[in-house]
């Protein structure tokens, strides 16, 4: 967390970090003084510990505005799976890729980086006789986020 809060706040991002009150009680996990640090380039937001937390990340990104983005490693299956029919399902994915930054940690782990949010649709395109296909060249398991970022581009002649 507070190599995330450092790297967001280089960019100069208002930040809110939904934490729990847990954090807040020096221990192993959450040293005081790093906690300090962290609320001085962050504003933070503590639910009970025993609250389910996402409402309060969807909640807070929503009443932030179009352009506000969230990081999480949640997948946000269980809301996905409580919108009543497969349109809405369709359209909090599409949300979704559109305001998640994705955390991706360097292979050696001495960096941190995001992969941003998607500005476009990751849906096949066309215009004229212009095809964009997005897709993957290894197999992995698919989840709302993490999309293809390659296209392959095919033009009728």
């Amino acid at each position: 967390l507070f190599d995330a809060v450092n790297c967001l706040a280089k960019e100069n991002a208002r930040l809110l970090v939904l934490g729990r009150k847990h954090m807040l009680v020096n221990s192993s996990n959450w040293k005081r003084e790093i906690m300090k640090e962290m609320q001085n380039k962050a504003d933070f937001f503590f639910a009970e510990n025993i609250s389910e937390d996402d409402a309060f990340l969807l909640y807070a990104t929503l009443r932030s505005g179009k352009h506000c983005k969230f990081v999480t490693r949640d997948f946000l299956r269980d809301h996905k799976a409580c919108l009543s029919d497969s349109l809405t399902r369709h359209l909090f994915r599409k949300w979704q890729r559109g305001h998640q930054i994705v955390f991706s940690p360097s292979v050696e782990g001495k960096h941190i980086r995001f992969l941003p949010a998607l500005c476009y649709d990751c849906v096949v395109q066309t215009t004229g006789d212009t095809w964009h296909i997005p897709y993957k060249d290894t197999f992995e398991e698919k989840y709302s986020y993490r999309v293809p970022r390659k296209w392959l581009c095919i033009q009728q002649k």
